[in-house]
């Protein structure tokens, strides 16, 4: 039976009370721990059983209990004080408004981040993993993003989140009897979960219409608010939408090619419309991944339309306000859509801009004359930007090789992709009692402080016996949660009561724990540790004189059945081994993930190098002073892998897969008995072990610090935001004068790029110099209908490799000196050389413009030929 009229209940509370509502609709309880422990005081049970949701508990809680707390000078005494540390939290974020140098003639920054015509960053992404009770997330990519606002409040960053509002989210997962992964997709409940439905002026919710193929779908918003940070999540699932397009935003990663352009198309072209409901115009646009990368398009049309600029002239200052993250180290990883379904999706944006079909297509190819190559969502993300990144040093060279072909003409460590090493957010993931060691000897400012800050210094001055102390009760309260997440699963699965029993008595509270979780992935080699089955019983049974056990927790995407074979793979061993000591932990999620990082004594990781683009939960692992025991891929490349850890190999690529895993396996094998496990057994008289307790220190100072969302969203901040927000600025002064003389002078560049003669290059020194002798070099050059202004003219040396080609070269501007009634200009500069060998000189030109944000960026280049 339908219902004639719907109400939307809230909790009713004394008025007292009352801060709880606030304290509840704020994601900022989630690191801090006071918080959640009021929230655990009110109701344990009830905390734990609505997945630690503070506003489902206070729509359920007993009225009772809610008198009780009324009446309870100590609960209320310590809800006050929470209170006043959400609005001093709320005040305080001031690192923002000392950094931030705003441009000349532009709006300062508000103390009020989102104050409508201020600076306003705009962070849109396909999914955010921000609390386990909001299961909008998959993994890694989500996670991230949520660490990203965490960080963004802490700094006071004027930044507002654009999402999906997923109906059923990601899947829940359980496993048959056989050990296959199945899937449960809960239905979300969005009226009892922390989220605010936004509504206009009249009370009315407040909704935007998107344009596609036939119809007009219809989007309500909720917000999230993360501290300061406000998250803006669209929902579809609404009157007077069809059923098929209440399913776009029903589930993550779901359905078919169809679904997953029309999620793109909500989330990006949406998403701009969504802003502009809410009254905010962002000056800066930063794509997580390219599932957002149509927000492209909607914001040139509305320039277009409304601005009343031609489609190049929009394309610079969007161009120069979007950044864009790559999180994807194999091609495989990129969305790509057929061209005759991309433009029976969008194709009515080529006809507003004014483009041919193959025109349009050509925005999302790398290879533009190829007409059957589909559209890529990175390539037209990374041709949309003026600022591109990969997620770790590693990934930054991987995805310049990726990616090289668009510049084809520059040298590869020159391709305009650079990095940000990802990192975690520290309050949200390190154990709450942890958090209380660090406070009592770093200080309270440990959480955000940088690496040079002299409170690193103070992890020495812990005790070693307080700091493994609480690592074991870490470790204790994990094992707990484990043997109590078997049981259940194995009672709804309906298992033997046997089978049950023997879950209560899995894994050892004194043993050396290893923790695995991650996605289910082929690449991430899941198995690894039993290539050699007899190799790791040895190793596990105690053979070598001490135990040692396994934590196993993760999720295969629905489709991706080799990934699913690997947990049945490791669950077949848990049942067959006959011991006890590995344990594949089902439904694997943030709750989860904080308990393993925090409890198992060493973090595994053995991706295929180098398809790791980051890998944050060993960085997560490392905040709790777990050492990580890797491959040489993603962050653990740049980190401090012999202090903090253990390399599994050398940073060594392979073509013989099977061969890799052999060598690897075998590596693995080696440490655990010859360096991990010896190390963790050796105790002093007092049965502390002094050198692993070492470790975990020089884990503590060298990881902390570095591998924080603090320092990440800072640089996103520093080389990002703020550039971007200023040409933003300038692009749009004056009508738009900037932007359209940037667009002209682009047309005239690249009319008369060509025409350039390089007719002579003088060199005053023979062949064989010696060691910093000085050089001269005079150059001859007709620029055509082009003036000085709008070339640098550079020498490019470097050592010459086997192939005849100059690498690690370095670049020395050249200086123009006249120009002729000819057209010729002359151009001199000097160079040395400080290394001897084979060493080797070009010259190059390339365009030069003060609002160009890269001199790469158009792909222009012109080489001296010999």
């Amino acid at each position: 039976m339908r219902p004639i009229r719907t109400f939307n209940v809230s909790p009713a509370l004394p008025t007292r009370l009352e801060p709880l509502r606030k304290l509840a609709y704020n994601l900022q309880w989630d690191w801090n721990a006071e918080t959640k422990d009021l929230f655990r005081r009110l109701d344990l049970d009830l905390w734990d059983s609505t997945r630690h949701n503070p506003a489902l508990m206070l729509g359920t809680i007993s009225q009772k209990r809610i008198q009780e707390v009324a009446e309870d000078d100590g609960f209320l005494a310590q809800m006050e004080r929470v209170d006043r540390q959400l609005d001093d939290y709320l005040q305080e974020r001031t690192w923002y408004r000392k950094n931030r140098t705003p441009p000349q003639g532009s709006t300062p920054p508000h103390s009020s981040p989102l104050t409508p015509h201020s600076e306003c960053y705009a962070y849109f992404s396909a999914e955010f993993g921000l609390v386990d009770c909001l299961p909008i997330y998959s993994g890694g990519l989500g996670v991230l993003a949520g660490d990203h606002l965490k960080s963004a409040s802490d700094l006071g960053l004027p930044l507002v989140g654009v999402g999906l509002l997923y109906q059923q989210g990601y899947f829940a997962q359980y496993l048959n009897a056989d050990g296959w992964q199945q899937e449960r997709y809960p239905i979300n409940d969005f009226y009892n979960m922390p989220l605010h439905l936004e509504r206009d002026a009249a009370g009315e919710e407040l909704r935007i219409g998107v344009e596609y193929p036939d119809r007009i779908v219809y989007a309500r918003i909720w917000r999230v608010q993360v501290g300061t940070v406000p998250l803006y999540l669209l929902d579809t699932n609404i009157e007077p939408n069809k059923e098929y397009d209440h399913d776009i935003t029903d589930q993550l990663y779901g359905g078919d090619l169809n679904m997953r352009i029309d999620q793109e198309i909500m989330l990006g072209i949406g998403g701009i419309q969504m802003l502009r409901a809410l009254g905010l115009n962002p000056t800066v646009y930063h794509m997580n991944e390219g599932h957002s990368a149509f927000l492209s398009l909607e914001r040139i049309r509305l320039m277009m339309q409304e601005e009343n600029l031609s489609f190049s002239e929009a394309q610079q200052v969007i161009q120069a306000t979007q950044i864009f993250t790559t999180h994807t180290p194999v091609p495989a990883g990129i969305d790509l859509f057929p061209p005759d379904k991309l433009m029976h999706s969008i194709g009515r944006y080529a006809a507003i801009f004014g483009l041919h079909q193959e025109e349009f297509l050509a925005l999302g190819r790398e290879k533009t004359g190829n007409l059957a190559s589909p559209f890529s969502m990175a390539i037209f993300a990374i041709k949309m930007a003026g600022f591109i990144n990969g997620v770790s040093k590693l990934h930054g060279q991987v995805s310049r090789q990726m990616f090289k072909n668009l510049w084809a003409q520059v040298p590869l460590e020159e391709v305009p992709i650079t990095s940000i090493t990802n990192g975690v957010h520290a309050r949200s993931c390190v154990a709450k009692s942890t958090q209380e060691l660090y406070d009592r000897y770093l200080g309270l400012s440990w959480s955000d402080a940088p690496g040079h800050s002299p409170i690193w210094d103070r992890v020495k001055s812990i005790p070693d016996e307080e700091l493994w102390r609480n690592h074991e009760r870490c470790r204790s309260e994990m094992v707990l949660f484990v043997r109590d997440r078997l049981e259940k699963s194995l009672r709804d699965r309906g298992s033997s009561p046997t089978e049950i029993a023997q879950a209560q008595e899995v894994l050892d509270p004194l043993v050396l724990t290893i923790g695995f979780a991650r996605r289910f992935a082929t690449y991430k080699r899941a198995t690894l540790f039993l290539r050699d089955l007899d190799r790791i019983h040895n190793i596990l049974s105690g053979n070598h004189k001490h135990k040692v056990q396994f934590v196993i927790a993760g999720k295969a995407h629905p489709q991706d059945i080799p990934g699913k074979e690997l947990i049945r793979d490791v669950v077949h061993y848990t049942r067959t081994s006959g011991i006890h000591n590995v344990v594949f932990v089902p439904d694997y999620d943030i709750y989860v993930s904080r308990l393993m990082v925090a409890g198992c004594d060493v973090w595994l990781n053995t991706p295929r190098r180098p398809r790791e683009a980051s890998g944050t939960s060993g960085m997560k692992a490392a905040m709790n002073g777990l050492p990580n025991l890797s491959v040489l891929d993603g962050w653990w490349d740049e980190a401090d892998y012999v202090k903090t850890g253990w390399a599994i190999g050398h940073g060594e690529d392979y073509d013989d897969i099977n061969f890799q895993d052999t060598v690897e396996s075998n590596a693995l094998y080696n440490l655990l008995e010859k360096e991990v496990v010896p190390l963790f057994y050796d105790r002093d008289e007092d049965g502390l072990p002094r050198k692993w307790v070492a470790k975990m220190k020089d884990t503590i100072r060298l990881n902390c610090p570095h591998f924080n969302t603090a320092r990440m969203v800072g640089e996103y901040a520093t080389r990002g935001y703020f550039p971007a927000s200023d040409r933003h600025s300038k692009l749009t002064t004056d009508q738009f004068t900037p932007a359209k003389d940037l667009a002209n002078w682009k047309a005239k560049l690249f009319e008369h790029w060509y025409d350039i003669k390089i007719e002579d290059v003088d060199i005053s020194e023979p062949a064989d110099v010696k060691v910093n002798q000085a050089i001269a070099v005079k150059a001859t050059l007709h620029l055509a209908s082009l003036s000085p202004s709008d070339v640098q003219v550079e020498l490019y040396q470097g050592t010459i490799d086997a192939d005849g080609e100059i690498v690690d070269g370095v670049p020395v501007v050249m200086d123009w000196q006249e120009s002729d009634a000819q057209g010729r200009s002359l151009y001199t500069g000097t160079i040395a050389y400080s290394a001897s060998g084979l060493q080797g000189l070009s010259l190059r030109i390339l365009p030069k413009h003060p609002n160009l944000s890269n001199p790469f960026a158009l792909g222009l280049i012109l080489w001296a030929r010999s």
